[in-house]
């Protein structure tokens, strides 16, 4: 078996960027099984995979049948993308957005402590309560934080502003499967993409995201 080097000891690799992502996205087609979804879920699903290296993960993919349209309808329209993490809002490429689109995490805002102590929950998820009237008819990334998601399905169910489409994927061991499954079964005719269990991620999100933004790969 060739250890990949050549023959002055120089490793032997690709290195064109392009071709790369030609191969990538050619070998996720081959393996992973994409037959069982519509042709806009199967396109950004083989982003999804690309940012995990894992084929097997469009078992666990959920999504309603118009995410993809209205969230891109929404972009091209202007509207926000809001982000629970500075991880997800770092990671999508401005390039791709259809309308120079505000991505926007409000983290690090400095009244996001005390009001975190005030609701009593996780300051990821108090961050969300700044998003103001920007929540109506945005694109909402929520990639790290259960607890976001969940706030998230609260703080709708409590106003009238109504995110034009969910791409929830939060990780972890604690809450992440079951607040997919809550946006999931959702009863506020909420349009979503979902990572069902515990997988999910900022960059699983952010390939997503950059799927939906724009169809150039």
């Amino acid at each position: 078996m060739s250890d990949g080097s050549t023959g002055d000891g120089q490793q032997d690799y690709v290195k064109d960027g392009a071709e790369i992502y030609r191969r990538s996205f050619a070998m996720i087609r081959e393996e992973a099984d994409l037959s069982a979804l519509p042709d806009d879920i199967a396109y950004v699903a083989v982003r999804m995979i690309h940012a995990c290296g894992q084929v097997d993960l469009v078992r666990d993919i959920g999504y309603s049948p118009d995410v993809v349209r209205k969230a891109r309808a929404a972009l091209q329209a202007g509207k926000p993308i809001l982000c629970d993490a500075t991880m997800v809002a770092s990671g999508l490429t401005r390039k791709r957005l259809p309308a120079d689109n505000e991505v926007l995490c409000l983290l690090g805002d400095p009244r996001v402590p005390d009001l975190a102590r005030r609701i009593g929950n996780t300051r990821t998820a108090a961050a969300l309560e700044l998003w103001g009237d920007r929540l109506d008819g945005a694109v909402v990334a929520i990639g790290n934080a259960p607890t976001a998601l969940f706030h998230l399905l609260d703080l709708v169910r409590r106003t009238d502003a109504r995110p034009a489409a969910v791409v929830g994927i939060p990780v972890g061991f604690i809450g992440a499967a079951e607040s997919k499954e809550a946006l999931a079964t959702n009863d506020l005719g909420l349009d979503y993409l979902v990572v069902h269990g515990r997988r999910g991620g900022s960059a699983i999100t952010c390939g997503a995201l950059n799927a939906i933004a724009s169809e150039v790969e």
